[in-house]
């Protein structure tokens, strides 16, 4: 029974956790493309966005879910998840930005914490190891920033509806960016530590 279970946790492709992880990678460019409309003379079409952003944090919680549940923890559903989270958070960055809704310096920011990471995922494979898994700091950082560009594409309106958008959204976006980074320092410290590691076995 053991034996069974593993395969099924590491060998199997086509399950429901991850269809639901393809299903997210899809609704990528579709989300990227309904922010940048009003950017290229189309309609705004925010509420689209929202919605598809909505559906994406839904398969998120779900596709973790059921993968523990079903016993469907798989090597793809490993790299599927953190690589949704993090097209998202790139393809939202690059809407906002564009719109000028989010500043510069704060995408910079979160985008050099991606450059650090992806140096360390080199050190790993340079050392023979897979990529650090994602940890409860980084899901936090992922869900704060999850619930904050929604809300400060909702900010770019008027009214006290817009007004309290960016007041949650900044707040939300203030906690992110913090767990974010804190999340990358854990990572690197992983990294050292393992590398070290193989340095005094050598």
């Amino acid at each position: 029974m053991e034996v069974q279970e593993t395969r099924v946790q590491t060998d199997r492709v086509l399950t429901i956790p991850n269809i639901l992880s393809m299903a997210r990678l899809v609704g990528v460019p579709l989300f990227l493309w309904l922010i940048l409309r009003p950017e290229f003379g189309g309609p705004k079409s925010d509420g689209w966005a929202l919605l598809v952003l909505a559906l994406s944090g839904v398969s998120d919680y779900l596709d973790g879910k059921l993968a523990r549940r079903w016993n469907q923890i798989s090597s793809l559903g490993r790299l599927l998840d953190p690589a949704a989270d993090r097209l998202y958070i790139l393809s939202t960055l690059v809407g906002l930005t564009w719109r000028e809704i989010l500043p510069l310096w704060l995408t910079a920011v979160l985008l050099a914490r991606e450059l650090v990471l992806l140096v360390m995922v080199g050190i790993l494979r340079r050392h023979g190891y897979p990529p650090p898994q994602v940890n409860f700091l980084g899901k936090a950082a992922t869900f704060n920033l999850m619930y904050a560009f929604p809300l400060l594409l909702l900010s770019d309106g008027s009214g006290w509806i817009a007004s309290l958008a960016a007041i949650f959204g900044w707040a939300f976006a203030g906690w992110g960016t913090t767990l974010y980074w804190w999340a990358g320092v854990l990572y690197v410290v992983q990294v050292r530590r393992l590398v070290r590691a193989d340095a005094m076995a050598d």
